[in-house]
C-alpha cells in the first residue's frame, strides 16, 4: 500500500515537473527577454548613479588656479593724424599698416589732379619705347646693357618671393629706372636714336609732372603707421585720465569689437611704446588694487600681456581703471573698444576642489580640513588655504607653531598627518 502511495506522489512530481518544463519551453523567449530587460534596467541605473556621483574621492595634484574677470575696455593711444591739402584725391601708401617709421620718413602721398591721364600717357610711351628698342634696325650693344639687364632679371626673380609691399614698390621703381637707362643707351647708340631719345624725353616730362603734382606726407614723429582713422584721435588721448568717467565712456556709443575702417584721406602715427585700456569693474579685487600694481590681461586674440595700473577712479560701487601696456600694442590698432579678461591673480601648488574642504571651529579659530582616505582608515588633516577661486583652492600644510596658535595640543600635533601630492581625499556630498 505504501509503495502505491509513494508511486502516486512520484508520478505527481513528474507531472508537475513536465508541466513546468513545457511552460518554460513555451515561454522561453519571453522569459529570456524579461531577464535581459531586468539586466538592462539595472545597468542603466548603475550608470546613472555613476554620472550623478562618479566618485566619492579625488586625488591631490599639483596645479594652477587663477581668478579672472571678463571686462570691456576702451583703447587710449597717443596718435598724430596726418592729413594734407589734396586729401580728396585719394592715398597711395608708401609705408604699410603697422610698419614702424622714423621722423621725416615719407608715409603716403596723395594722387595728383591729372594723375590718371598722365599715367595713361606714360604707359603709351612705354609701349612705343619698347617697340623702338626691339626694332631690327637698332644696333644694341650688349656690353653697355648687359649689367643693367642682369640687375633687372635679378629683381624680377626676387619679386616672386617678396611679400613686403614697400620692398615690392622699391624693386619696381629700380626696374623702371634700369629700363629707362637701357633705353637711353640704346637710343644713343642706335641709328634710330633720335626718335627713341624723343620718346624718352617726353616720358621724363610726364613723369616730372606726375611727381610734382603729388603731395607727400612725412612722419612728424617716430612710431607705427596706421590708416585706420576714426575721428577719436583727439578725444581718446592719454593727457588726462581723470576725464574718463562712466558717463564719458557711455556717451561715446562705441561698439565692442568693431574694427576701425581704413581711411582714403588720411593716416596717422601711433606711439609704439605705450597704449592704455580704460575699463569699468565692480570686483572686490579692483577695490584693493593700487596704482603701480601689475596684473595680467588676456587680449581678444588670446595673447596674455602684462598691464600696469596707471590710474584709478571710484564711482559709486564701481572702479574706473586705466591699464598701461607696453607689449603687443599692435594687436589693438584695429579697435577702439574691446572685450578682454583681467587676471587678478594666479597661484600654483597643491590643488584640490573646494567640495573636498570642510571647516571646524577650534579655540575660536575656523580651520579648514580635508578627510584623507586610506585602505583601513581615514585621516582628518588641517590645511592652510593659500588661494581660492569658485571651484578650486591651492593649499599647504601648517607647521607646528601655526598649529599651536590655532589651539592644537602637542599630542594632537605629534599624531597629526600631513597632506601631499597623490593623496586620496573625500568629496563632501
Amino acid at each position: 500500500m505504501k509503495k502505491i502511495a509513494q508511486q502516486q506522489i512520484n508520478d505527481n512530481h513528474k507531472k508537475k515537473k513536465n508541466k513546468f518544463i513545457q511552460f518554460l519551453s513555451k515561454h522561453k523567449r519571453k522569459i529570456i527577454m524579461l531577464v535581459l530587460l531586468c539586466i538592462i534596467i539595472y545597468i542603466v541605473y548603475i550608470v546613472s548613479q555613476l554620472v550623478k556621483n562618479p566618485t566619492d574621492t579625488v586625488f591631490v595634484e599639483m596645479g594652477q588656479i587663477q581668478q579672472e574677470e571678463n571686462a570691456v575696455g576702451y583703447i587710449i593711444r597717443d596718435e598724430t593724424v596726418l592729413k594734407g591739402k589734396n586729401y580728396k584725391n585719394g592715398i597711395e601708401q608708401i609705408k604699410t599698416e603697422g610698419e614702424k617709421v622714423a621722423k621725416n620718413q615719407e608715409i603716403f602721398r596723395y594722387y595728383s589732379n591729372n594723375e590718371n591721364n598722365l599715367v595713361k600717357k606714360i604707359q603709351e610711351l612705354d609701349a612705343k619705347i619698347d617697340e623702338a628698342m626691339t626694332n631690327k634696325e637698332n644696333t644694341i650693344l650688349p656690353t653697355d646693357t648687359k649689367l643693367l639687364q642682369q640687375q633687372i632679371d635679378s629683381k624680377i626673380n626676387n619679386l616672386y618671393r617678396e611679400c613686403d609691399l614697400t620692398k615690392i614698390k622699391e624693386s619696381k621703381q629700380e626696374i623702371n629706372n634700369n629700363m629707362t637707362r637701357i633705353a637711353k643707351i640704346t637710343g644713343e647708340k642706335s641709328p634710330a636714336g633720335s626718335y627713341l631719345k624723343k620718346l624718352i624725353d617726353q616720358r621724363s616730362k610726364y613723369e616730372n609732372q606726375l611727381n610734382s603734382g603729388s603731395e607727400y606726407l612725412k612722419a612728424t614723429r617716430s612710431g607705427v603707421v596706421s590708416y585706420r582713422v576714426d575721428g577719436y584721435e583727439d578725444i581718446l588721448t592719454p593727457d588726462d585720465f581723470s576725464k574718463y568717467t562712466k558717463q564719458f565712456l557711455n556717451d561715446l556709443n562705441l561698439k565692442t569689437g568693431q574694427i576701425i575702417p581704413s581711411s582714403s584721406e588720411s593716416g596717422k602715427i601711433i606711439d609704439n611704446y605705450y597704449a592704455y585700456i580704460v575699463t569699468v569693474v565692480d570686483s572686490e579685487y579692483a577695490k584693493d588694487i593700487e596704482i603701480g600694481d601689475s596684473i595680467k590681461i588676456r587680449l581678444p586674440s588670446g595673447t596674455e600681456t602684462e598691464a600696469i595700473i596707471e590710474y584709478k577712479l571710484k564711482e559709486d560701487n564701481d572702479y574706473v581703471l586705466t591699464l598701461r601696456i607696453e607689449e603687443n600694442i599692435n594687436e589693438l590698432i584695429d579697435y577702439r573698444k574691446i572685450s578682454f579678461s583681467i587676471i587678478w591673480w594666479r597661484d600654483t601648488g597643491m590643488k584640490i576642489p573646494n567640495s573636498a574642504i570642510s571647516y571646524e571651529t577650534k579655540a575660536n579659530n575656523e580651520i579648514a580640513y580635508v578627510n584623507r582616505k586610506r585602505i583601513e582608515y581615514e585621516d582628518k588633516i588641517p590645511v592652510k588655504i593659500l588661494k581660492s577661486n569658485e571651484k578650486y583652492s591651492v593649499v599647504d600644510n601648517y607647521n607646528s607653531d601655526e598649529l599651536k596658535e590655532l589651539g592644537y595640543s602637542s599630542d594632537e600635533i605629534r599624531n597629526m598627518s600631513t597632506i601631499s601630492i597623490y593623496d586620496e581625499i573625500l568629496i563632501n556630498k
